[in-house]
């Protein structure tokens, strides 16, 4: 029935002409420049300052370098087939918006719904970390009793983190071209902190450290990533844990991937991007190859400084080590204080893009009726002002009393699978719409999106059981929301059951002229 259908889909039509509305006009005054910046800004950040030294110590070794290689090529083959959509669907939303005109409305609220986690979530556990070094950065200016923290009743308060999310919510709030500015200075600052710790670490690298490469596997009764909190591929397999030897290496890349999480985002600025069709595919891929090199490049720096068991969370004091640990460890503690200012703006733009995307994907949902109309006003700054206070008041409530532990994992996963509706997607869509013009064209097709597929399946495999259990319940959270409100709020649905739209018969087909005969 018109209306009623859960696979009905948005045409690719309807979706640009939605971008034309008065009320929900966002301003295009992006370039392919800005999109490239916000890419670095988010994907440098909580996983080279933080990730790196605890997957070699914790997981993989010297190898982590390989892990981010992994990761690395997984994102790249998701990446193409972001670039495409992108440049076909210049739309807010980003894999949301992508699976609203493949799949259908379900899986797209369900898409919508597991960026939320991807996004908010982050956005929130990086706020923590950077209250962290806050505090570090306090406690050379001021003494080591200055805290980020106080407790409340019992309850611990961050308000380093609170104060982040305020202003960084102003700043998305003024305009996005403002956030584009902020964040081009604040990753020039990280990049060449980034750079300051490849130069100076190749001094203090002791070949020694190399050996093993890749440390053997560690017993169960030796690691403490055993059950729940071993990887699922690796219980799978019968592995007694996925500390160090093969799949520690893979639980690592499956870690280290949420140090490449950003770059997606790009794609939900589209809307706000003068020339999408170029700009968009010039942004993801810039912003990739750039952090891929950094990445590599630190991670073997590192792994040459110290040895990886001096890089173990249960190492000394039992906290998690970072990159300005390796340069402690050789006595070198004024770079170890260059790093962790460098460590706190580069957490800063992390934060700040992890918002906008967030508020983009709220802004598309809720354009579409999924979510409230009223958070998809723009008014005159040309920014969905409502749909930024609402997200920037939810980070700021989970950063600021929330704990943030095993928060990493649980975004990689909402993300790992966004990657694969987007890679299926693409090929839903070169069957259903050949005649849409694209700009860019993933190659080899279908060789490459299944490539993606696998590789991210392959990567979430290698995430914990009990992260996995946690997603379940969310998607289910999602699924009954969506029963609940949103299907009977969609605007789609509206427009079909009072004969404005067709109603698609299946997943995929395209509502509008021109149509494509079922295969």
């Amino acid at each position: 029935m018109p209306g009623t259908g859960l696979w009905r889909t948005k045409s690719i039509e309807q979706s640009m002409a939605d971008t034309d509305e008065p009320d929900t006009k966002l301003r295009r005054n992006l370039s392919a420049w800005d999109l490239t910046v916000f890419g670095v800004a988010v994907v440098i950040g909580a996983g080279i300052f933080t990730l790196t030294a605890r997957t070699a110590g914790d997981y993989a070794g010297p190898s982590v370098s390989l892990a981010f290689v992994f990761a690395a090529i997984a994102c790249a083959l998701a990446a193409l087939c972001y670039a495409e959509f992108a440049s076909t669907v210049p739309v807010a939303g980003s894999a949301y918006t992508f699976s609203y005109a493949t799949f259908g409305e379900f899986v797209a609220w369900i898409i919508g719904w597991d960026l939320i986690l991807e996004l908010a979530v982050g956005a929130a556990a990086v706020a923590k970390g950077w209250s962290v070094y806050l505090e570090t950065v306090l406690g050379y200016l001021f003494g080591q009793g200055a805290k980020t923290t106080f407790d409340l009743g019992g309850v611990t308060v961050d308000w380093g983190a609170f104060v982040l999310v305020a202003v960084l919510t102003t700043l998305l709030v003024i305009g996005t071209k403002l956030s584009s500015r902020f964040s081009m200075v604040i990753t020039g600052v990280k990049v060449a902190v980034v750079l300051f710790v490849i130069v100076l670490g190749i001094f203090y690298i002791k070949s020694a450290n190399y050996t093993p490469f890749i440390p053997p596997g560690q017993g169960a009764s030796a690691s403490s990533e055993t059950g729940v909190d071993q990887s699922l591929f690796s219980l799978i397999a019968g592995g007694a844990s996925s500390s160090f030897g093969v799949f520690g290496l893979l639980a690592g890349a499956s870690l280290v991937f949420f140090a490449f999480i950003g770059f997606d985002i790009v794609a939900t600025t589209a809307e706000e991007t003068r020339n999408p069709q170029k700009s968009v595919p010039r942004g993801i891929f810039g912003s990739l190859a750039i952090v891929t090199i950094l990445y590599v490049a630190v991670s073997l720096v590192v792994v040459g400084m110290v040895s990886y068991k001096d890089l173990a969370t249960s190492a000394g004091d039992g906290s998690h080590k970072t990159l300005a640990t390796a340069f402690s460890a050789n006595g070198v503690d004024w770079a170890a204080n260059i790093i962790s200012f460098g460590a706190l703006a580069g957490l800063t733009t992390v934060v700040m893009v992890l918002m906008l995307g967030q508020v983009r994907i709220i802004f598309a949902m809720s354009r579409d009726g999924l979510m409230p109309r009223g958070m998809a006003k723009t008014g005159g700054t040309g920014t969905p002002k409502r749909a930024t206070l609402v997200v920037g008041g939810l980070v700021a409530l989970a950063a600021t009393f929330f704990p943030a532990d095993k928060l990493e994992e649980m975004v990689n996963v909402g993300t790992l699978f966004a990657f694969i509706l987007v890679s299926a997607g693409v090929m839903v869509l070169r069957r259903t719409r050949p005649d849409l013009p694209r700009a860019f064209r993933v190659p080899w097709m279908p060789v490459i999106p299944v490539l993606a597929i696998v590789a991210c399946l392959w990567l979430m495999l290698n995430l914990t059981v009990l992260t996995w259990l946690r997603f379940i319940v969310w998607m289910v959270v999602g699924v009954v929301i969506y029963f609940a409100y949103s299907r009977r709020h969609s605007l789609l649905g509206k427009r079909q059951a009072a004969g404005e739209a067709p109603s698609a018969s299946h997943a995929g087909e395209p509502e509008g002229p021109p149509r494509v005969p079922e295969d």
